[in-house]
């Protein structure tokens, strides 16, 4: 189950959350296996962020939490298209978005561990 985290200085309408979601759908679709089913999302807006020492531009700093891709595969489509997303519907320059990915390798969900190692 991949999880993004969006966190942007800038507020976030209902409309662009919405527009965001739907992207960010499609966006997961570029990382092989995975997909909007399982896709977890998270928006926090309005934050403080500052960056090179200043806090009036617009800033986001997503986390893509990501199970079992250890090769790293459709990230660097992932990251275009999501910087693509970000511009568009916030306004943010693609050198204000910083875009994290987390490998996970172990996920407990539905009541149940799911260890990558166990399925190679």
């Amino acid at each position: 189950m991949p999880f993004i985290k969006i966190k942007t200085s800038t507020e976030i309408s209902p409309e662009q959350e919405v527009k965001i979601k739907t992207g960010l759908g499609q966006a997961i679709r570029l990382v092989p296996g995975k997909s909007e089913q399982f896709l977890l999302l998270e928006f926090e807006d309005r934050c403080r962020m500052w960056l090179r020492g200043q806090k009036d531009d617009p800033i986001a700093y997503i986390e893509a939490a990501i199970f079992g891709n250890d090769d790293h595969e459709g990230f660097d489509a992932f990251t275009a298209a999501v910087t693509k997303i970000f511009v568009e519907e916030l306004k943010i320059r693609p050198e204000n978005i910083y875009i994290k990915f987390e490998d996970i390798g172990v996920w407990g969900a539905q009541g149940m561990c799911i260890d990558r190692n166990r399925y190679r």
